[in-house]
């Protein structure tokens, strides 16, 4: 087998080797340092949100007026909204999301 042999590069060709070399070891810094960032933001947002889950393991009763019964359900930010009858009025009641104590209520009652 013969080998090939490469010349040597001339001055202008070893500057723009250099050159090259530079400009790709700028590249692969700034590639690693945003993979760095990206794994740094997920596991804080991991490791954040691990704790507000189990802090929220509460277990509350809560009493309906007599013939009262729940029509909707939903989430609104830190809230957890209940829709219900009572005996055709329509009443709106809130509680907070993470310890589940009522918020607030809200009435709707038909004018006269």
């Amino acid at each position: 087998m013969t080998e090939t042999v490469a010349p040597e590069p001339t001055p202008e060709q070893a500057a723009l080797f250099a050159r090259v070399r530079r400009m790709m070891l700028i590249a692969g810094l700034t590639t690693a340092l945003a993979v760095a960032a990206v794994l740094i933001a997920i596991g804080y947002r991991l490791f954040r949100s691990e704790g507000s889950v189990t802090a929220a393991a509460t277990e509350v009763t809560a009493s309906l007026p007599k013939g009262a019964r729940i029509v909707a359900t939903g989430i609104a930010g830190d809230r957890l909204v209940l829709t219900l009858d009572i005996g055709g009025v329509t009443e709106i009641r809130t509680f907070d999301a993470r310890t589940l104590k009522p918020a607030g209520k809200l009435k709707f009652v038909s004018e006269p």
